[in-house]
């Protein structure tokens, strides 16, 4: 069984807008690491039409992105893609895949069947994925700013505190910090 690993851009406020975060070819190496050790993503439906509307297109080269971009881009065109959605059922990007009905048994079922692990970049779907205790891990990348605005993480709220342990902290050139935590197992 692979793990589920939540992983998302932060700033020291907790923002998740993915307009806050610092953007070069550090933080792109980051994310594109990251989805080379999994077997498959997992989005949200906001996230995936914003993934959708933007990516193929930089795979495709039809519009102007740096080096480590295009390499992202066209890395996430054969990445197994799997979204989470009660209102939409036709995903036509490629290698893309609808997850419906019971939430808890789906992921599950995706999580054994991912034996490299699936990467979680949704903060709202993290939320009701945390609180189905199906999140193994988190990969945070934490950004040196306040913005001052949501939407934030875990902005709808926990049962209950979630006790991490500290896997590793790394901090980036461009003053971000990778951090890697794994849930506490009591």
């Amino acid at each position: 069984m692979g793990l589920l690993t939540f992983s998302i851009n932060v700033t020291l406020d907790g923002c998740v807008d993915h307009q806050e975060g610092i953007a070069d070819d550090e933080t792109h190496a980051f994310f594109t690491r990251l989805m080379d050790e999994a077997g498959a993503m997992l989005w949200g439906r906001v996230t995936y039409e914003m993934m959708e509307s933007y990516w193929p297109t930089v795979a495709r080269g039809e519009v102007e992105a740096a080096p480590m971009m295009r390499e992202w881009a066209i890395k996430l065109e054969s990445k197994p893609k799997y979204v989470v959605s009660s209102t939409r059922t036709d995903f036509p990007w490629t290698n893309s895949h609808h997850i419906a009905a019971d939430l808890r048994s789906g992921i599950q079922r995706l999580k054994d069947a991912t034996p490299a692990g699936v990467l979680l970049g949704s903060g709202k779907l993290a939320t009701g994925l945390d609180r189905l205790d199906l999140i193994d891990e988190y990969k945070f990348l934490v950004h040196p700013r306040i913005a001052g605005h949501g939407p934030t993480l875990y902005q709808g709220g926990l049962p209950a505190t979630r006790r991490l342990d500290l896997i590793s902290a790394k901090p980036l050139g461009n003053g971000t910090v990778a951090m890697h935590y794994r849930r506490a197992r009591s």
